[in-house]
């Protein structure tokens, strides 16, 4: 729901840090230092020198990232990210996170409501620039194209045992951090009565008032909500025209409204029932209930559809050690775990349960188990199946009718 993002689309334990490995210093002219001055040194100084190099080593081995954080700092001690709004999945809290574990690493996000697509056409259009992304976080059908394109620098994470193959490319070029569900999130101050269903949406009674987060031809989100009311509606994960005909459907009964869902239409009252990820409803909560807005987000029952969003590092990009260190940090449990306060699904979520981290109060903003449990994600072939009739098709039924 909130934000724009593809609109247009916390380890409880910190990491150990070794700031930098102990470094001999010279304490006078090496011109003027004669053959008896330099014996005591190499006998005396150096063992002092030499353990703790060796204590630093050790720390290092023992945290591999360790020796990431180094090479980070190294490279400026910086990582430019793209298109992470506030209340996407929490990614308010987790780049809080990040910035206490690594206080002199800089962070700043560009763009925060770029949709994948713009996210793409940054890298490219911004390559062998210092402020190019390091980093990107963008839907799969997206992931796939910068796979294609040769956009990505490959990285295997030290978590990847525990991420399920889904989710995560064959060849290492990204890896997806959380997913979510399709959601109808009401303002019940304006729709009393909240649609449960894709058949409720028809309601002569929501005339204008349902809005999707995006042109699905560009955004992540609004792909997903064709996709689902394409389940809903006769389809399947190889046709997604049923979906567009519904939403073409639903412009013709008059209830699809033309505004794009953001943060601020919806605090306005402008799109006040929505089709997005059920993650983008916490993260806003205490501002709606602050404006006394009322909202009730529910599971279309007809329509069960997941999705997950990939990150990975970019090639070439001017810091790759800091692009890998905040990969590292959000597929952490740390990292994880601030997905899960936003209400989306990390990676790692079975491990997590495994180690007795995931409480039925961190579980309180997810979906229902039963739903996460119907989540079959899309292979690369039916996304881009489903992307090429949504170029064709889209325009002509549903944008330009």
């Amino acid at each position: 729901m909130i934000p724009s993002k593809y609109s247009s689309m916390r380890k409880m334990a910190s990491l150990a840090i070794v700031a930098g490995l102990a470094l001999a210093a010279c304490g006078g002219d090496d011109s003027s230092t004669s053959e008896t001055t330099k014996a005591p040194a190499a006998t005396e100084a150096p063992a002092d020198d030499a353990t703790e190099t060796t204590e630093a080593m050790d720390a290092t081995e023992a945290d591999p990232l360790a020796a990431l954080y180094e090479e980070c700092q190294a490279e400026g001690a910086k990582v430019n990210l793209i298109a992470l709004p506030d209340e996407w999945a929490n990614y308010k809290g987790i780049l809080a996170s990040f910035g206490e574990k690594y206080p002199d690493v800089e962070y700043p996000v560009a763009n925060p409501d770029a949709s994948s697509k713009e996210e793409m056409e940054a890298v490219q259009t911004l390559a062998g620039q210092d402020d190019m992304p390091d980093n990107v976080d963008v839907s799969p059908a997206i992931a796939q194209e910068m796979v294609d394109a040769g956009l990505f620098e490959p990285y295997v994470l030290s978590t990847d045992a525990e991420i399920p193959a889904g989710l995560k490319d064959a060849d290492n070029n990204w890896t997806a951090a959380y997913y979510g569900i399709m959601a109808i999130t009401t303002n019940t101050k304006i729709a009393p009565v909240a649609p449960t269903s894709f058949a409720d949406l028809m309601n002569p009674e929501y005339e204008g008032l349902v809005a999707l987060n995006g042109d699905p031809r560009e955004s992540g989100a609004a792909f997903a909500a064709v996709m689902a009311a394409s389940l809903a509606n006769g389809g399947s994960a190889d046709d997604i025209l049923p979906g567009i005909q519904y939403f073409a459907d639903l412009k013709a009964a008059g209830n699809l409204g033309g505004t794009d869902v953001t943060k601020e239409t919806v605090l306005s009252g402008e799109t006040p029932i929505t089709i997005d990820w059920s993650y983008n409803v916490p993260g806003l909560a205490a501002e709606l209930e602050a404006a006394g807005i009322t909202y009730e987000t529910n599971f279309p029952s007809d329509g069960v559809y997941g999705g997950f969003y990939g990150q990975g590092v970019i090639k070439d990009s001017p810091h790759q050690a800091c692009s890998k260190l905040w990969m590292e940090h959000i597929f952490s449990d740390e990292g994880a775990l601030g997905y899960l306060e936003g209400g989306a699904v990390p990676a790692r979520i079975e491990a997590l349960t495994a180690a007795g981290l995931v409480t039925e109060e961190v579980k309180a903003n997810l979906p229902p188990d039963e739903l996460v449990a119907q989540i079959s994600f899309l292979t690369p072939a039916q996304i881009a199946a489903a992307k090429a009739v949504l170029a064709e098709q889209w325009g002509p039924m549903v944008a330009d009718a």
